[in-house]
C-alpha cells in the first residue's frame, strides 16, 4: 500500500482540487472528475487497470476508513498520492458532510468521435450500442450507464444535448458503470442512423408508437438501441428511419422511466437462444 499523506488543514494546497466540490461540479473541471464512494472507486481502479483511459490522479479518504480500505488503495498504482484527513477536516475541504469519506480525483480518457468508437465494433459478430438523445437528468444518466454495464453494452452513444455521464452525481448513480462502458458523443448535426447502419448495427427506436412489441422482437446480433428523454422521447425523424419497438402497458400508461426502460430492453436484446 502506498504511503498515506496526512492532511490536517482544509486549506492545504495539496488537496485544492477536492475543495468546494459542489461549486466545482457546476463550473466544470476541465478534463477531470470526482469519483465518490467505495463502489465507484473500485470501478475506477478496474478502469485504470483495464487501460480504458480514465485514471486516478489522487485519493482523499477519511482517516478512520484507511485501514479497512487497504485493498482498494492498493489496487491503484503506487505513484498516486493518497491523502487522509479527519472527518471534520474532510467535511471542511469538500464543503459539506461527506459521510462516505472516500473520494478520488480522476482524469478523463481521450474522447473518440462517434465514427471512431463505432468502428471499434466492426467485425464483431455481436455488438450492442445504447444511443441516448436529450438525456439531461443526471439520475437517469447514471441509471442508464448502470444498466449498460450490467447487460454488457459495448458502447454508449450520446447526442450533443445529453448531460455528462462523469458528472459526480451521474457517476455515483451509475455505481461506476460510466467508467467501465465506453462512451462517445455525436457531433451537432451528425446523423446517428446513418452511422449505425454504416457500421452494420440495426437501429431500434423504443417508442410507444412502435409497431413491434419488444417481447416479439428477435434480438439482432448487432443493434443500436435508441432512447429519448422522458416526455419528448425520440424525434419522429429518428423513429421513422429505425425499427420502432414498444413495451405494451396497461392502465393508460404509455411510458416508463427511461432508465427502467433501458433495463427491460437491454435484457431482451442480450437474450440468446439456447437452441443450436
Amino acid at each position: 500500500m502506498p504511503d498515506i499523506i496526512p492532511i490536517t488543514e482544509p486549506d492545504d494546497p495539496r488537496i485544492a482540487a477536492f475543495r468546494d466540490i459542489r461549486e466545482r461540479d457546476l463550473v466544470g473541471r476541465r478534463g477531470l472528475f470526482i469519483a465518490e464512494g467505495e463502489v465507484v472507486l473500485r470501478a475506477l481502479a478496474r478502469a485504470h487497470a483495464r487501460g480504458t483511459g480514465h485514471r486516478a490522479r489522487a485519493l482523499l479518504i477519511a482517516e478512520q476508513r484507511v485501514a479497512r480500505l487497504g485493498d482498494l488503495i492498493g489496487a491503484f498504482p503506487g505513484d498516486i498520492p493518497v491523502y487522509a484527513a479527519g472527518q471534520a477536516v474532510m467535511d471542511a475541504i469538500v464543503g459539506f458532510p461527506i459521510h462516505r469519506g472516500i473520494l478520488a480525483l480522476g482524469e478523463r480518457g481521450a474522447e473518440r468521435s462517434a465514427g471512431e468508437a463505432l468502428a471499434a465494433l466492426d467485425g464483431r459478430p455481436r455488438a450492442l450500442a445504447l444511443a441516448l438523445f436529450g438525456i439531461a437528468n443526471h439520475d437517469n444518466m447514471g441509471g442508464l450507464f448502470r444498466n449498460a454495464a450490467a447487460f454488457g453494452a459495448d458502447l454508449v452513444v450520446l447526442d450533443s444535448d445529453c448531460c455528462d455521464p462523469l458528472y459526480r452525481k451521474a457517476l455515483r448513480v451509475s455505481v461506476g458503470g460510466a467508467l467501465l462502458v465506453p462512451h462517445t458523443r455525436l457531433a451537432p448535426g451528425e446523423d446517428p442512423v446513418a452511422l449505425f447502419e454504416a457500421h452494420g448495427l440495426t437501429p431500434i427506436a423504443l417508442t410507444p408508437a412502435g409497431t413491434i412489441a419488444l417481447a416479439d422482437l428477435a434480438p439482432p446480433d448487432r443493434a443500436a438501441l435508441m432512447l429519448g428523454a422522458e416526455g419528448p422521447g425520440l424525434a419522429p425523424a429518428l423513429i421513422a428511419r429505425a425499427l420502432g419497438v414498444s413495451i405494451p402497458m396497461s392502465g393508460g400508461f404509455d411510458s416508463l422511466n427511461v432508465a427502467t426502460t433501458s433495463g427491460i430492453a437491454l435484457h431482451h436484446l442480450t437474450r440468446r437462444s439456447s437452441s443450436p
